[in-house]
């Protein structure tokens, strides 16, 4: 399915990264209030993270799938920033082998951290 750029609403983006698999976290202020909306998926033997702070201020990127935080990476094989449709198109519009590690362990999943020194566990989907 190829992204439209069409696309122009935080609900509409995050309807089609839902689609592709990606679960979400809120991570949340001191007041419970939501800073970001970060999603996650993990595929193969790499891991694929967006971050929307604003409609103008996401970042997506693409990692090891032994990563150990997703949130600050160490090692990132791609990265956009910018306004939302054109960075999450750019995520979208990667094949699932685009900067495949090509390592034989494949991920089964990953931790991501949360409020409170809380994490969860995320599946891969593929």
């Amino acid at each position: 399915m190829m992204w439209s750029r069409e696309t122009t609403t935080v609900e509409d983006v995050l309807g089609r990264l839902i689609k592709q698999g990606y679960r979400f976290v809120h991570p949340r202020n001191a007041d419970g209030e939501i800073v970001t909306i970060v999603g996650v998926r993990a595929h193969g033997d790499v891991i694929d993270v967006v971050r929307l702070d604003a409609e103008d201020d996401v970042t997506a990127m693409r990692m090891p799938g032994d990563e150990a935080d997703v949130l600050e990476p160490k090692r990132v094989l791609w990265r956009r920033s910018g306004a939302m449709d054109s960075v999450v198109g750019d995520l979208l519009e990667l094949s699932d082998e685009d900067h495949a590690t090509r390592s034989p362990a494949r991920s089964g999943g990953c931790w991501v951290s949360g409020s409170g020194g809380r994490a969860k566990w995320l599946m891969a989907t593929a």
